[in-house]
């Protein structure tokens, strides 16, 4: 498969119009016709279903969509950084989860920008597995996880933020009138959990045999439409402190007791070898965190 018939194929899987897709791309109709049948061939199945008045995407196709985005990411990720002047420039990806310690992410990008101006960083929320999966592809250079990771493939840093888990709930519930929330204020409610691998048995340890008598409803891998699923009365959420500003909102955290906990890590695979912006990135990284450390 060559990048630019990959191009050519998403450019009509958007358009699902040979003729429209030409025009975007400034190349014939017929070339580009010639150049996807070739593609059907040597993938060996149909990426379009074709009929006198339109096509669509066959199941394969549809697949194939999802794979190009990432193999022309990764592309055009590698020749921005090897296309490096003496100010170096590139791309760089982080893919984080929620996390108060992402402002220390923040700081390190700030210096890193403010020393090679030409360098860009894109952050993609997510979870802890798709980090994991972002990683071993190459979608992403770094990643921040929580909670319980295997690291056995990759490179880590502790980042010095302890994240505190608790119950996001309406501010007028009875329940927030608690400074704290025990196993027992668990039981009957309905929860709204994380979808993270590992989070479910950080809770079996933490509620000490009684997470029969949870009721989750519902599920979440971002926290903001976590938040408005409570504001909506659908349940309770269990996540994090510190990541929503819950100012001027109907809704409040209360932390859990015992206090639970779940560090925070930057991690990067170890078979891959940044970049130089990645490099220089991690360099900051170091540096932000001894400087927090020492503080």
């Amino acid at each position: 498969m060559e990048i630019r018939v990959l191009r050519y194929f998403l450019a009509v899987a958007q358009e699902l119009n040979m003729t429209k897709a030409s025009k975007k791309l400034h190349v014939s109709q017929p070339t580009i016709s010639r150049q996807l049948k070739e593609l059907e061939i040597e993938l060996g199945v149909p990426l379009f279903n074709r009929s006198k008045h339109k096509i669509e995407l066959t199941e394969h196709g549809d697949y194939l969509v999802q794979q190009a985005k990432h193999i022309i990411s990764i592309a055009d990720q590698t020749t921005s950084n090897m296309n490096q002047n003496k100010d170096l420039s590139g791309s760089i990806t982080i893919g984080s989860g929620e996390s108060p310690a992402v402002r220390l992410i923040a700081k390190a990008i700030k210096s890193l920008i403010r020393q090679y101006p030409h360098i860009r960083v894109n952050i993609v929320s997510t979870n802890a597995d798709e980090v994991s999966k972002g990683l071993r592809t190459g979608i992403f250079d770094f990643g921040v996880v929580l909670g319980p990771t295997n690291k056995q493939n990759f490179n880590f840093l502790t980042l010095p933020i302890e994240n505190i888990w608790g119950l996001l709930m309406p501010r007028d519930t009875r329940l927030a009138r608690k400074r704290t929330i025990t196993p027992a204020s668990l039981n009957g409610l309905k929860l709204i959990a994380s979808t993270q691998t590992g989070v479910n048995q950080q809770f079996d340890e933490w509620l000490g045999g009684t997470h029969h008598a949870l009721n989750i409803v519902s599920t979440y891998n971002l926290l903001y439409n976590a938040s408005l699923l409570v504001s909506a009365g659908v349940g309770y959420a269990l996540t994090f402190d510190g990541i929503l500003n819950l100012n001027g909102t109907n809704l409040v955290f209360r932390p859990l007791y015992p206090q639970l906990t779940a560090q925070s890590t930057f991690v990067w695979n170890k078979e891959a070898s940044p970049s130089s912006p990645a490099q220089a990135l991690l360099r900051e990284i170091v540096k932000v965190v001894h400087t927090n450390a020492s503080e």
